[in-house]
């Protein structure tokens, strides 16, 4: 059995707790947090603390925190004997303070209260040492199949790809909601739209699947589309956008 000890307690941290739960191969020894009110919630299944001196031995010190914060924290288990791993996309692993050090990346968007299914998640794992490795391997396994040995050089473009795929297309879906309620129009007309875009990846690659004016290069709906407008960040977007798209597919208009 695997044993780990969980450093956080923000959306990522809470998630992997949930998912570690239902698996009997691993023991949650300990989650240790600087907010005791936020430690609550992890209490009623395993111990909690926020006493660096008290953190137990474990054979996986899971850091679930901010970018910024990952070096920091690795220091106040550095000395442990088990391996010290973050699950950041953008982090290298070398920016842990430790000597046996790795990477366990779950490549989703988590938000609070909204479950995860983690048998479908790529896991993308990186390791200082052949041991460590296979520790993350063993320990991503039991939750997915998708386990993935990934570089940090490699994972970081990888964490660059999702911020286009996820973090920006949902920043689109809130602009659309946007220009629909400011004409009461409701944003469900649209979402159905939404899911055939995504589920059109399954059987299309993004390129083949393109489709709109800008792919058409019908210079007067995007200009109309442009008119209708009226903030400047709104405009800008639709124009890099719609640059971006042409430019891809001009050879072909």
């Amino acid at each position: 059995m695997l044993s780990f000890v969980l450093i956080g307690t923000g959306n990522v941290a809470t998630h992997l707790f949930n998912a570690f739960l239902n698996v009997d191969e691993v023991a949650i020894k300990q989650v240790f947090g600087r907010n005791r009110e936020t430690l609550k919630y992890f209490s009623e299944h395993c111990s909690i603390t926020t006493n660096i001196d008290a953190i137990v031995n474990a054979d996986i010190y899971l850091i679930a925190v901010t970018d910024d914060e990952i070096a920091s924290v690795s220091e106040i288990v550095s000395r442990k004997p088990g391996i010290v791993a973050h699950t950041s996309g953008s982090i290298s692993m070398a920016s842990i303070r430790s000597k046996r050090k790795g990477v366990f990346y779950p490549l989703q968007s988590f938000t609070k209260n909204k479950e995860i299914d983690f048998t479908k998640i790529p896991i993308c794992i990186e390791a200082s040492d052949e041991k460590g490795l296979s520790t993350l391997n063993t320990f991503a396994n039991f939750l997915t199949e998708s386990v993935n040995e990934i570089s940090s050089e490699k994972r970081k473009k990888l964490h660059l790809a999702a911020v286009f795929a996820n973090n920006f297309s949902n920043h689109l879906f809130q602009i659309a909601q946007e220009l629909c309620e400011t004409e009461s129009l409701p944003f469900e007309l649209i979402q159905p739209l939404i899911l055939e875009t995504v589920d059109k990846l399954s059987v299309l690659n993004p390129k083949k699947a393109q489709t709109g004016p800008a792919r058409r290069n019908d210079v007067l709906t995007m200009q109309q589309h442009l008119d209708e407008l009226n903030n400047p960040i709104h405009k800008k977007i639709y124009q890099l956008l719609s640059q971006s798209i042409k430019e891809t597919y001009e050879k072909k208009l």
